[in-house]
């Protein structure tokens, strides 16, 4: 069933200019899953192998509608705006199934369309959700990208390449390490480029390797102000801890999702059924690293958060080194895996460099049908 009522509600609730526009060649649409109202962006030639685009934290499906343009005449694109975020229907994410809420959502929306198998693409969180969809639904899945993932420990709170905790509480990691006037301002939907936690600053320095700038900054931006914040909602709850930081992951939210506490994909060495997958990075991503400017223990470590307990009790997370780590144990038991690394590209190879990008994944999708 296909409905408009989720997104005219909730064009009431916000300013209609705030809106991202739609880009052409793409068409829009409500799904009615039996989970939940999943607004989803599609390719309008609705022609080739299937292929779903899944978004990270503060983004949305706008991000990938010219992914999916370019990639038309080959493949049937889709991307939907997550539980959480854009224009799906507002249902809070139960962090403590890890990125489970998301994967469900996604198989209602899969068996809503009558697809049988489809490659998967996912970016940053988006990552982790693919990888936690194979898990959960391995049969469904043709081929699986990960584009700068985020790791298969989750985000914050681990110490070394097995994904071990720093403390037994995962303190360090979930809603509670977000920036709170970054949250604030998403709230007031803060358009402004005059401080250096705006939004408009955050994805130009972070997402992308400065000085690039894409031609589609206002609708990305609108599409990531469309995150609903809140307690239970971005970027979660969170509880007091003795452990440093002082702070451990809540029960609700997105990046309490992605806390180790609960999230955890490294199973996929064990999967009986093997996939393809090709995992995609940008040379100088500062927010998926092994040094994150967005992990407490890098903080820490580099002076900015007061009261740091020392590398041996809480160093930088490695990410990279632990993806790596994974990626081959799954090639070792029987797995394939190819890593690429784009070059001066940040957190957003597929935007920063859409040709070199368009044509790593179109070649692996094609080698694999």
């Amino acid at each position: 069933m296909i409905t408009e009522s989720v997104v005219e509600n909730f064009k009431k609730e916000v300013k209609v200019q705030t809106l991202p526009n739609v880009l052409e060649g793409i068409s829009t649409k409500t799904v009615e899953t039996n989970r939940i109202k999943m607004h989803v962006h599609l390719s309008s030639k609705e022609r080739g192998e299937p292929v779903i685009f899944i978004h990270g934290n503060f983004t949305g499906a706008t991000f990938w509608e010219e992914t999916i343009v370019s990639l038309s005449n080959e493949f049937f694109g889709f991307a939907p705006d997550l539980r959480g975020y854009g224009l799906t229907e507002d249902k809070n994410i139960d962090a403590t199934r890890g990125a489970r809420d998301w994967s469900d959502d996604i198989h209602s929306l899969i068996q809503s369309l009558n697809l049988k198998q489809v490659h998967f693409v996912g970016w940053s969180i988006g990552g982790g959700i693919a990888m936690q969809y194979f898990i959960d639904y391995p049969e469904e899945v043709s081929t699986l990208t990960m584009i700068c993932p985020v790791s298969p420990f989750g985000f914050g709170g681990t110490k070394d390449i097995d994904g071990t905790p720093c403390y037994d509480d995962f303190a360090g990691s979930g809603g509670g390490t977000v920036n709170i006037d970054f949250v604030r301002r998403i709230k007031e939907f803060d358009r402004r480029e005059s401080d250096a936690n705006s939004p408009r600053n955050v994805i130009n320095n972070f997402y992308y390797k400065p000085p690039f700038r894409t031609k589609r900054e206002e609708d990305f931006l609108s599409s990531a102000l469309l995150e609903k914040v809140g307690e239970v909602k971005y970027p979660g709850d969170f509880v007091a801890s003795n452990n440093w930081p002082f702070v451990a992951p809540g029960e609700f939210g997105p990046i309490n999702a992605t806390s180790p506490k609960f999230f955890n994909t490294s199973s996929i060495i064990n999967m009986n059924h093997k996939v393809p997958m090709l995992w995609i990075r940008g040379s100088d991503d500062l927010i998926v690293s092994d040094n994150s400017f967005f992990d407490l223990g890098y903080l820490g470590k580099m002076g900015f958060i007061p009261n740091y307990p020392g590398e041996a009790m809480y160093p930088a997370q490695p990410m990279i080194s632990q993806t790596r780590k994974v990626m081959e144990k799954y090639k070792g038991k029987g797995g394939n895996y190819f890593e690429i690394v784009i070059k001066d590209t940040a957190h957003s190879p597929h935007i920063e460099k859409p040709e070199e990008f368009k044509k790593v994944l179109k070649d692996f999708i094609k080698s694999n049908i």
